[in-house]
């Protein structure tokens, strides 16, 4: 089994059957071989990877959770802001 990286950007809309076209047309390959064909949206954080197994076809799909940048200051704390922070809320 090989595995296929596509360069470039991938319309992430797209099924089995348009990635499987993409890799007949653009990579000149079978993509009912067996071996993995990895497709990478615009952004980055989502990873979509074609596969057949000889029984059907496999679309898996991985979106890798992104933090947002915070625009914020970042405030350092002190060691009275920490005891506060680490204080139980619940009445004991």
């Amino acid at each position: 089994m090989r595995v296929w990286l596509a360069t470039g950007y991938t319309d992430m809309r797209k099924g089995f059957p348009s990635l499987a076209l993409q890799v007949q047309e653009i990579l000149q390959r079978d993509p009912l071989s067996g071996h993995l064909f990895c497709f990478r949206g615009r952004r980055g954080d989502l990873l979509k990877v074609i596969w057949h197994d000889g029984q059907g076809a496999c679309l898996f799909t991985k979106r890798r959770c992104v933090r947002p940048v915070s625009r914020r200051r970042i405030h350092t704390r002190t060691s009275a802001t920490k005891d506060v922070s680490l204080r139980s809320t619940r009445p004991n």
